[in-house]
């Protein structure tokens, strides 16, 4: 249920979500996301930006995306304080793992996961940094428990312009870990300055596709369905996930654009065709995984745990 709502920035408003009947809500970790059934076929993946030792409720942040696909909308125009809505999660695709110091780079609605990360890490009593960017200060959420803070350098493009990367990340630092959630102009700038750094010290959150993520060709390929024993034919045209539906085989799924991770299905054998936004290029490499939303097949069948 809908046990409060706020409006944190230009755009914003922050849900504070609580069970009726009181209960606890479900344990969580800095970096962990939950799924809003909105209605039927609108499901949206929102950040959890709270405290996780309170366990009386779940906050997420919400900007209203005028280009977006209708869950925004959905929050802003229908989402009212005391209205029910289900959760599904969390889930964390996102976590913070140990690391000497942290540099964290937020642009406009992601700092809404960076938040319990800078709260955990401070209790840990490690060295960290945050640069956060904004089209405006009154667009930048939870601004004034940020300001005040030295480690914490606000960067509103009307005032600075873009945050300045090659000042930021010109030079690696060793045992840092870098966090970085936002648009994606952002997050494709900071991948390329961070090339000459450690492999794997980045970590990204994408809240829409790369661009061009999911171009390749698209061939006939088989699938078979190991648990269920079903093997069915995938069309250039269709995904797995769809077949999967059509073939009455269940798939948790959410996005269905290869960013959130829900529908990350085992491998038993073939080579899949990794388009997805999410695997890093470690996991890519293995192979032993896949997102049934959007990737394929290079091999002429692929035998799934499903």
């Amino acid at each position: 249920m809908v046990a409060g709502r706020d409006v944190v920035a230009a755009g914003v408003v922050r849900l504070t979500l609580r069970r009726p009947g009181g209960q606890p809500v479900p344990a969580w970790k800095p970096g962990a996301h939950i799924d809003l059934v909105l209605r039927d076929g609108l499901v949206r993946q929102y950040s959890l930006c709270g405290d996780p030792a309170d366990r009386s409720a779940l906050r997420v942040a919400v900007l209203r995306e005028a280009a977006g696909r209708g869950g925004s909308a959905f929050v802003f125009d229908s989402l009212a304080a005391g209205r029910p809505v289900r959760v599904r999660g969390p889930r964390n695709h996102f976590p913070l793992v140990p690391a000497g110091s942290y540099l964290f780079i937020a642009g406009g609605i992601g700092i809404t996961p960076i938040l319990p990360m800078i709260a955990a890490v401070s209790a840990a009593g490690r060295p960290w940094r945050l640069v956060y960017g904004g089209r405006t200060r009154a667009s930048m959420a939870f601004l004034d428990a940020l300001a005040d803070s030295a480690n914490v350098s606000i960067v509103p493009q009307d005032e600075a312009g873009l945050i300045d990367l090659d000042a930021v990340l010109g030079r690696p630092v060793a045992g840092t870990a870098i966090y970085c959630c936002g648009p994606e102009s952002l997050l494709a700038a900071v991948e390329s300055r961070c090339r000459d750094w450690p492999p794997g010290v980045l970590h990204v959150e994408r809240f829409a596709a790369r661009p061009g993520a999911g171009d390749g060709p698209r061939e006939a390929f088989e699938v078979e369905f190991a648990r269920s024993r079903k093997v069915c034919e995938v069309p250039a045209g269709r995904s797995i996930l769809q077949v999967a539906d059509e073939a009455g085989v269940f798939v948790a799924t959410s996005c269905e654009e290869g960013t959130c991770g829900t529908c990350e299905t085992p491998v038993l054998s073939g080579e899949p065709d990794h388009r997805d936004s999410y695997l890093s290029p470690a996991e890519r490499e293995r192979g032993n995984i896949i997102l049934v939303c959007v990737s394929r097949s290079r091999s002429p069948r692929l035998v799934l745990d499903l």
